[in-house]
């Protein structure tokens, strides 16, 4: 393929996703060095994309308004960005998201589904495809297109860097405060059916608070994150910061934190970009493509386990035969996950103490 002077990249699914696909759009920096990058996503995942680097524009698809005016948003997409693409990348294989790469790009690549009751036609269609592997860490899977461009990688999760991140508001609130190392726990996540319950989140809260440690608590100013920000203990270790920063402060902070505590949510993936120290609590999601992934051995895992430790990463599972069954919450349908409810606040914590005693 002659080199693409402009490229496409279509990602229409959840934070994570636009997140991971930030070592795809360096190494393509890399070698296309003159190439404009644009992305399509949807536009729950703005806030994501606007901080990653090597993005000239971002255009967006409303679910939204999908339900109330579906032809004016396709309409508008088409004309703006018919075969304005040397090359288009798609990194989701539904039906939507293929006839993107094929409208917008001349040269197409994208992520297929491995039934070729499916896919048939889009194996037609298609420059060139890949067959998206659920078995398969998300990182790897949004990699695949290097492969196909006989690109060199080196399955790193690339971060944002630091220096260019703009840290004076952190720095302020953390001197403010008057803390210096600290940890951060992280409650919430980007669906309700992943969140640790509120009795079990207070109890390890309490059980943090004795490591004599600011233990600062993060979460965006959703409706969600406030719900729990005002219930968070008030304790003297405690520092609740929840709707108080942005996700770029996020980036410093976790930076700057020693460890990650919390929930499987793109906050614990920016942890893992920084190699950070991660305890992570999972339910139902499958870890062979969401676990943390570790740079250090460029893995995440494959297996379930109650408690299992990899490179910086320890995670927390209930020990029942259905985990990990992969649904959303018990009922498929955002619903409550009983795993949740099955995993000990004391279990975490002891982890916790004796990687922070041994430190």
């Amino acid at each position: 393929m002659k080199k693409p002077s402009k490229i496409l990249i279509i990602i229409q699914r959840s934070n994570g996703d636009v997140f991971l696909s930030l070592s795809l759009i360096n190494k393509l920096k890399v070698v296309y060095k003159n190439a404009q990058i644009d992305l399509l996503i949807n536009n729950d995942t703005l806030e994501v994309a606007k901080l990653l680097p090597n993005i000239n524009s971002i255009y967006t698809f409303s679910y939204l308004k999908k339900q109330t005016n579906q032809f004016k948003q396709e309409k508008n997409l088409f004309f703006t960005l018919f075969k304005k693409y040397d090359l288009s990348i798609n990194l989701t294989a539904s039906d939507r998201s293929v006839f993107y790469a094929l409208l917008f790009g001349k040269k197409s690549i994208s992520a297929i589904e491995a039934d070729n009751k499916k896919s048939w036609w889009k194996k037609i269609l298609l420059s060139s495809y890949y067959y998206f592997d659920n078995s398969k860490h998300i990182l790897l899977n949004n990699l695949e297109p290097l492969n196909l461009l006989e690109i060199e990688h080196d399955n790193i999760q690339s971060s944002l860097v630091y220096d260019e991140l703009n840290t004076s508001n952190i720095i302020k609130k953390l001197k403010n405060n008057n803390i210096n190392s600290f940890l951060i726990f992280h409650p919430s996540a980007q669906y309700d059916y992943k969140v640790y319950p509120k009795h079990l989140r207070d109890k390890l809260l309490q059980l943090l608070n004795t490591l004599e440690i600011p233990i600062i608590v993060t979460g965006s100013n959703s409706n969600a994150d406030l719900i729990i920000r005002d219930e968070i203990p008030i304790l003297p270790n405690i520092y609740n910061f929840i709707g108080e920063t942005s996700l770029e402060d996020y980036f410093v902070l976790s930076h700057l934190s020693l460890s990650y505590i919390g929930m499987d949510t793109l906050n614990m993936h920016i942890a893992a970009s920084q190699n950070k120290r991660i305890f992570a609590i999972f339910g139902p999601t499958k870890l062979s493509m969401w676990s943390p992934w570790s740079n250090d051995l460029k893995t995440g895992t494959l297996q379930n386990n109650p408690l299992q430790t990899y490179g910086n990463n320890t995670i927390f599972q209930a020990s029942m035969a259905c985990v990990a069954c992969g649904k959303a919450g018990c009922d498929d349908n955002q619903g409550k996950s009983e795993c949740l409810f099955s995993i000990s606040p004391e279990k975490i914590f002891n982890e916790i103490e004796c990687w922070f005693r041994n430190v």
